[in-house]
């Protein structure tokens, strides 16, 4: 949590000044170039749990379409490696619009402009289900808010579909796996790396979770 500044990056708009920085990493084989700023998640590097989260999960291919999330997307990190990997719409969902300003930018940095769109949780439209939803969530913002957050999103992925979460395990990764499991999702742990573990969800048999 270095890179966030006094006050967190989940506020609507950060009053931290915008102190822009370049985020270099490799997926895909290929290196991104994004642009990051002070009031917005990891602004200072590519957080850990992304980078073990676009290494061990599965990244879509280049002939999936449809829709995804990016749930909690910062600057988007997540979002342009999908999009690119890709040739679905995703959803790069965040409440910090200073977030979303950047991912606008870099969508179009990397060539992605069309199939990126950035979003506040409401201008989602009601209708949109979601094959696959990425998140590396923020579990700083607490236990009430967090779960409300999944249980919002979680329902929406279409049948069949599949969620990937990291989080580290000292802040709750084994934690919310029961709570998932609990809630009635079908969720495994897919891989652990560096203290963090990836959480592969899938909708259960019955095709719905418990409320």
């Amino acid at each position: 949590m270095r890179s966030v500044t006094n006050e967190h990056y989940f506020v609507a708009e950060p009053a931290t000044p915008a102190g822009r920085h370049e985020i270099t990493f490799a997926a895909l084989g290929r290196e991104y170039r994004l642009a990051a700023a002070g009031g917005v998640f990891s602004a200072g590097r590519l957080d850990p749990g992304t980078s073990v989260l676009l290494r061990k999960a599965p990244l879509p291919g280049v002939d999936t379409t449809g829709a995804l999330l990016d749930l909690g997307c910062g600057y988007g990190p997540i979002a342009v490696v999908l999009a690119t990997a890709s040739r679905a719409t995703v959803y790069a969902v965040d409440v910090n619009r200073r977030a979303l300003d950047l991912v606008a930018e870099n969508a179009r940095a990397c060539g992605a402009g069309d199939r990126i769109v950035p979003a506040l949780p409401d201008e989602v439209p009601d209708d949109v289900r979601f094959t696959q939803i990425w998140s590396n969530p923020p579990i700083r913002i607490g236990k009430p808010a967090l779960h409300g957050m999944l249980d919002r999103w979680l329902p929406r992925l279409a049948p069949g579909g599949v969620a990937w979460l990291v989080v580290a395990r000292n802040l709750g990764g084994d934690t919310l796996h029961r709570w998932l499991l609990d809630r009635g999702w079908a969720a495994d742990r897919h891989a652990s790396q560096k203290g963090y573990r990836v959480l592969r969800v899938t909708r259960p048999a019955a095709d719905h979770a418990r409320r």
